[in-house]
């Protein structure tokens, strides 16, 4: 299924939706609907964030089904949120933080070492 345009291709301005159609019985309804933020979302986001919500928020879960890092999933889920507008500034996880997620084995051991280093 194609991306709904959200942009102009000729001048990039914002796109609005002027009509609906019924698809049983063609009823047109005909107004200036705008393009939501979930609509706007590119299609790997859209994917990811379905994958996020099946996994009801568990990011150890989400890394195994997609196959990607603890740090690639923080840094999707940031980027994502970002496409929203909901994106709020995060606190790095402090080095003890970081070692009880290893303990808990929430985080792997490499990811652990990506964290501390990156505080």
């Amino acid at each position: 299924m194609p991306n709904l345009p959200t942009r102009c291709p000729v001048c990039e301005a914002k796109m609005n939706i002027t009509e609906l159609k019924c698809t049983k019985c063609n009823t047109t309804v005909q107004g200036n609907f705008p393009i939501n933020k979930l609509i706007s979302l590119a299609e790997d986001d859209r994917e990811f964030m379905i994958t996020f919500l099946r996994c009801r928020g568990n990011i150890k879960e989400v890394q195994e089904r997609i196959g990607i890092s603890y740090p690639t999933v923080k840094n999707r889920l940031d980027k994502l949120l970002t496409a929203l507008g909901l994106f709020e500034e995060v606190k790095k996880p402090s080095r003890s933080e970081i070692l009880e997620a290893l303990k808990t084995n929430k985080i792997s051991v490499e990811e652990a070492i990506t964290l501390l280093k990156e505080t």
